[in-house]
């Protein structure tokens, strides 16, 4: 097996982390996290969703986070954008990279957006364009890649669909995800091997739930087929509310204590980033999600 030497990390906390929790957080909670994690080292994150504040109340304050946290030349700040409406409110705030979402399930795309798979990109197909004319990178999350709430199991044919249909309206980077945390090493490295089928390694990231205990174990699967990005969040934050039972996302902690153990570099210093962790557990007045940040905190404690 031959790892990358480096791996990127795309933070999503302060999206997808933050979408479903049923608390306000303040913009201001919002834009620290996201200075918090850039000054970790983070050079992806994921800021927040340009969606409708009816079915995503947390995201209401889209604009004023956006225009509150200190931009660096090098990071990159993405948002999630489901049509053109979000589009248009989103490249008001100058975007560097905007992400539209498919399900590799017909069932999950049904409950979740109302039409099918096929629908689904039809619709995200001016988004992409006017997002490429406006110079904005898109990218496309690729939902229930392995398993789903409703069909259960997901054939690799069914994810060589979804991504042949974002590469087919022009998605430039795609993620393979575990909505709901059910994937295995075999299933995930299934999955990425469909992708390969219309992206190359370059252009696909892994994005693993943890609710079976599995991320981890997912995440160096991916890394053995030579993937390099990945999505992760801080102190492990978010859900989905379609998914029941789907706990947080693989914790960005943990991911990176994992890969430094290999020699893999990623850029972030694990101290400062379980520091932005503690920070937004606090704030949230929840345990920190987190294995290793836990590890740490209690070492630091003596």
């Amino acid at each position: 097996m031959s790892y990358p030497t480096q791996v990127r990390l795309i933070d999503v906390g302060p999206r997808d982390g933050l979408q479903n929790e049923k608390q306000p957080v303040p913009a201001a909670i919002k834009i620290e996290l996201v200075q918090r994690l850039q000054e970790a080292g983070l050079k992806e994150i994921e800021v927040t969703s340009f969606v409708s504040p009816k079915w995503v109340p947390q995201m209401a304050d889209n604009a004023e986070v956006m225009a509150g946290i200190e931009r660096r030349a090098d990071v990159r700040y993405s948002v999630l954008t489901p049509n053109l409406k979000g589009f248009e409110a989103a490249i008001a705030t100058r975007p560097d990279e905007i992400v539209v979402f498919g399900a590799a399930s017909e069932a999950f795309s049904q409950k979740n957006i109302n039409c099918s798979i096929a629908e689904s990109i039809e619709r995200f197909a001016p988004v992409v364009e006017a997002a490429l004319a406006a110079g904005i990178a898109v990218r496309g999350a690729m939902s229930c890649t392995v398993g789903c709430p409703y069909e259960g199991e997901i054939a690799p044919e069914q994810v060589s669909y979804l991504a042949g249909l974002m590469k087919g309206i022009g998605v430039q980077r795609v993620d393979v995800a575990d909505t709901i945390g059910v994937g295995n090493p075999l299933s995930v490295r299934r999955a990425i091997e469909a992708t390969l089928k219309h992206y190359d390694l370059e252009h696909i990231s892994g994005h693993f739930h943890d609710t079976y205990g599995q991320a981890l174990s997912n995440t160096l699967a991916a890394v053995s087929v030579g993937v390099w990005n990945f999505q992760s969040s801080v102190s492990g934050l978010g859900g989905c509310p379609y998914a029941k039972g789907a706990t947080g996302n693989v914790a960005t902690e943990d991911v990176v204590f994992m890969l430094h153990g290999m020699g893999i570099e990623t850029g972030i210093d694990l101290d400062k980033l379980i520091d932005a962790g503690q920070f937004i557990s606090d704030s949230l007045g929840r345990p920190n999600g987190s294995r290793v940040a836990r590890a740490v905190l209690a070492k630091r404690l003596g």
